[in-house]
């Protein structure tokens, strides 16, 4: 018995392939893109405008392929699910280096962002909400700064690579390593639920010989909430809506942090560095969004990540020449960006609950989706037809604050529909 308790368990194992798979798929894939921008758009000649559009087809796709995501995980197995997604995502994102034309972005974002669905979104919250009834904001805040622990290494190395091999063979080596390192990850340690090991989810391992009611209760208590038919209905959940697609949109602005540092006269080389600081910034923010969560709750630890995100937006409307403040403010707005990977599912559970998570979820996120539509490619047009970033940074500092309402408005709904008696 003493040996079962010193036990490592599983749930730790699985979250280590969680990380591994996310960090490189986010780190990897999903934040280096906008190194590829500028080179790209110069060495083709296309408008920047006109080539992240693809960020908003992308976001088009994942808007339409999410309601299906879930039932499709639900469905079949986990680990060849997650393969396939892998292979499509990373796959599709080292076809880029073959392309010519806008459109080979336009046609293969498509797979690429079907597969990201999965491997960057979906999976992860669901997997640990499954996994950890106990330590749940730290693992949610550890699979996020697993993206920040990768890109710290690959975002530096990414411009180096288009500096000195090009930007067709970065595109290559980056998928290929992906897809290399996460599919067996996956094979080995991915597993949908406890059961599927013969083990209770972490924090709710019973003992045979103390086994008895209080035990019985603190199991059933953790699938108690609101249904996903009430809460769709309530302005709570128009509320998360909202920050989900203000805070994607925040987040957006990684993707053109390389043309804003290339655009002040910085090389690629110091976007890569800049890159670096901004995932170091995640891996910090994630790390302490989830241990914070967990000691002063998901709504102040949330307010807090809004209002410090106006550090870096001021930082970079005064002083974007100076190459230290310039990284500085980058580190500080990676470190607020953690707040959506970290935030956003503990957010949706401390509004709603466990008992329909997994629907509610997916529901609040086509904000994210939404916002990817317009965010991205808005901000590439800005910046193509006034040269510059100003605006940009000015409605951005205006979405942090307009969060911090919506947070507010949230649990002010969530309160009503408590008193209501529909969390149950």
């Amino acid at each position: 018995m003493s040996t079962n308790k010193k036990k490592i368990h599983y749930a730790w194992w699985l979250l280590l392939g969680l990380s591994i798979m996310v960090g490189l798929a986010k780190g990897g894939i999903m934040t280096a893109g906008g190194l590829f921008l500028t080179p790209v758009t110069q060495d083709l000649g296309i408008g920047m405008g006109s080539l992240t559009l693809y960020f908003s087809i992308s976001s088009i796709v994942t808007m339409i392929f999410l309601p299906f995501a879930g039932k499709i995980i639900a469905k079949y197995d986990i680990r060849t699910v997650l393969v396939t997604a892998v292979i499509l995502q990373a796959g599709s994102f080292a076809m880029f280096g073959l392309m010519n034309s806008v459109w080979g972005w336009y046609l293969f974002c498509i797979p690429m962002s079907i597969g990201s669905i999965f491997v960057t979104q979906i999976a992860g919250p669901v997997l640990i909400n499954n996994w950890f009834k106990k330590h749940n904001g730290l693992a949610i805040g550890i699979m996020v700064a697993s993206g920040g622990i990768f890109g710290a290494i690959l975002q530096p190395m990414a411009g180096n690579l288009i500096a000195s091999e090009g930007w067709r063979m970065t595109y290559f080596i980056l998928g290929g390593i992906v897809i290399a390192i996460v599919v067996p990850i996956v094979l080995l340690t991915i597993r949908m639920s406890p059961k599927q090991k013969g083990l209770q989810p972490l924090g709710l391992e019973v003992d045979i010989k103390t086994e008895d009611a209080s035990s019985v209760k603190v199991e059933s208590n953790t699938n108690t909430g609101i249904s996903a038919a009430i809460a769709k209905k309530s302005s709570a959940f128009y509320a998360l809506l909202l920050f989900f697609f203000f805070i994607t949109a925040i987040s957006s602005f990684g993707q053109h942090v390389a043309p804003f540092a290339m655009g002040l006269g910085y090389d690629v080389k110091f976007a890569g560095g800049a890159m670096g600081f901004w995932q170091v910034g995640v891996l910090i923010g994630a790390l302490a969004f989830g241990i914070l969560s967990d000691k002063i709750g998901a709504k102040n630890t949330a307010i807090f990540a809004m209002l410090l995100g106006l550090v870096p937006i001021a930082i970079l409307l005064t002083v974007p020449d100076n190459s230290t403040m310039f990284s500085l403010a980058i580190g500080i707005y990676g470190f607020v960006v953690a707040s959506l990977g970290t935030l956003g599912p503990l957010l949706t559970t401390a509004i709603f609950g466990n008992k329909e998570y997994g629907q509610i979820y997916a529901s609040a996120v086509i904000g994210l989706a939404v916002a990817g539509i317009v965010a991205l490619p808005g901000y590439g047009y800005v910046f193509q037809l006034t040269g510059s970033y100003t605006y940009v940074l000015y409605a951005i500092a205006f979405m942090l604050v307009i969060n911090v309402v919506l947070i507010i408005m949230a649990f002010i709904g969530k309160k009503k529909l408590v008193q209501a008696g529909y969390w149950k």
